[in-house]
């Protein structure tokens, strides 16, 4: 046997990625199911919800994530009723996110233990810290989490204008810097409960820990590919979504996020630092912004019950 078929052997990457599909072949089996009973009711999707789904997830392979600028779509063209938009967003988003992971995670290079220890556990993160996390007030962690972002942002263009020293060029970690990294990732898993993406903290804590942010797609998209469809699968099973949007999320999406994975993969490693800046400045907006909101919400007793 030659030595490139034994590290092809011995590598955790093929097991990831079986695992994956495995996943999302037992989502869309749940889908089906779910369409044949007629629960929810999949209408003919429409060009509006495609386009939308084109553009939302090919920002999401960017990595400036779709759940908020979609719910924003959702509440303004008044799609569907509130309840039903977590599990239209984890529905529409599974096969699309599970393309972007095989995109990066074939194509990209990563160190395979750095990718074989930080997607389960920033998937365990999500299962078994959500327990706790859910419980949690959202909007503190949304302003603490904005802030840092914001601050994380500075240090990334102060980097970039090499104003301070940084910006690696590892595709992996090793040591303490791994078992750091690892921590982070279950934590970020963890605020997915909360509505609070993962995405732009994982660009950010990954680059200033010396890895090349084309290298971090693969681990931040890898983790979400696990995560999306196993929601999507409990939605799917209980009918909380609505069929037509979610399908015209997937086939505005599939497009949209291979076109964007090309787009990522051919960029010179310095536009990606700046994208990161980008990114970052817009989750941290998004996230005060929100918690603005929230808080108005709190203290207006009409728009709370609205």
């Amino acid at each position: 046997m030659s030595r490139q078929n034994e590290a092809i052997m011995l590598s955790p990457i093929p097991i990831l990625l079986a695992g994956l599909a495995v996943v999302t072949l037992v989502f869309v089996v749940a889908w089906w199911a779910s369409a044949r009973r007629g629960q929810p009711v999949h209408g003919r999707p429409t060009l509006v919800a495609t386009l939308m789904g084109f553009v939302t997830l090919f920002f999401d392979t960017l990595g400036i994530g779709n759940y908020a600028p979609t719910t924003a779509f959702f509440k303004l063209m008044k799609m569907m009723p509130d309840e039903l938009i977590p599990g239209t967003l984890s529905v529409g988003s599974a096969v699309p996110v599970a393309i972007e992971a095989f995109a990066f995670v074939a194509a990209i290079a990563v160190d395979p233990l750095t990718l074989a220890l930080l997607v389960p556990i920033g998937t365990a993160g999500t299962w078994f810290g959500a327990r706790v996390v859910a419980q949690l007030p959202r909007r503190p962690i949304q302003i603490g989490m904005g802030f840092a972002l914001l601050v994380g942002a500075v240090f990334m263009l102060m980097t970039n204008l090499q104003l301070i020293p940084g910006g690696g060029e590892a595709i992996g970690f090793s040591g303490s810097t791994l078992v750091l990294a690892a921590v982070v990732n279950f934590t970020l898993g963890a605020l997915m409960a909360l509505g609070i993406g993962c995405y732009a903290p994982s660009l950010l804590v990954f680059s200033l820990l010396g890895m090349s942010p084309r290298s971090a797609f693969p681990i931040m998209m890898g983790s979400a590919a696990y995560m999306i469809p196993v929601a999507g699968i409990r939605f799917a099973k209980a009918g909380r979504f609505d069929g037509a949007v979610a399908l015209a999320m997937t086939l505005g999406g599939i497009p949209g996020v291979l076109i964007a994975a090309y787009v990522v993969k051919s960029l010179p490693l310095q536009t990606i630092r700046w994208l990161v800046v980008v990114v970052v400045a817009y989750a941290s907006y998004s996230m005060l912004s929100a918690a603005r909101a929230r808080a108005s919400a709190s203290s207006d007793p009409a728009a709370a019950n609205g």
